[in-house]
């Protein structure tokens, strides 16, 4: 069942694909080839409930700096200024949720495990492949399969439901930047709150609001428990992400203690791999790469993309 030449392992010992299954090996070809086409989405229902969560969470914290702080006040470049940089913190994190979410993490194709993709990867005698028995793939170094997305994704860090996708070798610079982006949001919400309880303790509260006391106080607190555990979370996150990045090791590859196989990219040449290039502050901006396309989902049986 094994080419000769090389040897395949499978944990599960499952065998190549045969001409009877069903598996057409034209469409790996063709769905790399349209790869680039493809906005990628994973129907996970509470992913999906994760995901709208977070943007519920960020809009209300944009309404109440916004309406209960930053209107009612008579400092008019007091509010333009924080106005200004807050809503500017908010459309970063919420576009760089979106890049996250819609981007393919690296996911390898599925079914490519067929004796004609396996001669045209020319291998050298002795050499030891790996493939997936659950999406029947052959799996390229430091691939995970992921049983949310119901694919192998090359650099797996994690699956995270609150971008309602893993984070992998394509989309993790987006994740990167929507944690950095939701904790100065949140920094910024906070420091927002206290300045706010300070100036109404110290006047009327009927004037530092146009709500009434007890609804601007509830507001408030729960902005703040808010900003707390958004900025914990987030904060934890954004570190743990530069830390693995600068040392070219993924989060499962640490909790498993896998010895690498790899040549390492240690510190910049691991942050220029993930951004793209030198540093500028392009690294910052989660528009770069992006093209609009016209939306439209195509009726794919247990597929997880919606094409454009």
């Amino acid at each position: 069942m094994q080419p000769a030449g090389h040897r395949l392992r499978d944990i599960e010992h499952h065998p190549l694909l045969t001409d009877n299954d069903n598996y057409d090996s034209t469409s790996s070809s063709s769905s790399e080839a349209d790869m680039a086409d493809r906005v990628w989405f994973i129907r996970d229902g509470c992913g999906m409930v994760c995901a709208v969560m977070t943007w519920l969470l960020v809009v209300y914290a944009d309404f109440v700096v916004t309406f209960v702080m930053l209107l009612p006040s008579k400092d008019f470049w007091y509010s333009v200024v924080n106005g200004v940089i807050f809503n500017c913190l908010a459309v970063l994190a919420l576009s760089s949720h979106l890049r996250t979410m819609l981007t393919d993490p690296g996911a390898v194709p599925k079914g490519n495990a067929t004796k004609e993709y396996m001669q045209s990867l020319q291998l050298k005698p002795g050499e030891v492949i790996y493939k997936c028995p659950k999406c029947c793939c052959i799996k390229p170094e430091r691939a995970h399969h992921c049983s949310i997305c119901k694919r192998c994704i090359r650099k797996m860090d994690h699956h995270c439901p609150w971008v309602n996708n893993c984070v992998g070798e394509k989309n993790q610079r987006f994740f990167v930047l929507f944690t950095m982006y939701i904790a100065l949001s949140s920094v910024h919400a906070l420091i927002l709150c206290g300045l706010q309880f300070i100036s109404c303790v110290r006047g009327q509260w009927t004037e530092c609001s146009d709500f009434s006391p007890p609804i601007t106080v509830i507001l408030l607190i729960f902005l703040c428990l808010e900003g707390l555990l958004f900025f914990t979370f987030t904060a934890v996150m954004f570190g743990t992400q530069i830390h693995s990045i600068c040392n070219d090791e993924t989060e499962i590859e640490r909790l498993k203690s896998e010895k690498p196989t790899w040549e390492r990219r240690l510190r910049w040449e691991g942050m220029k791999s993930v951004f793209g290039g030198p540093p500028s502050l392009l690294w910052m901006n989660p528009f770069v790469g992006f093209q609009f396309r016209r939306l439209r989902m195509r009726s794919r049986k247990g597929g997880p993309e919606f094409s454009v």
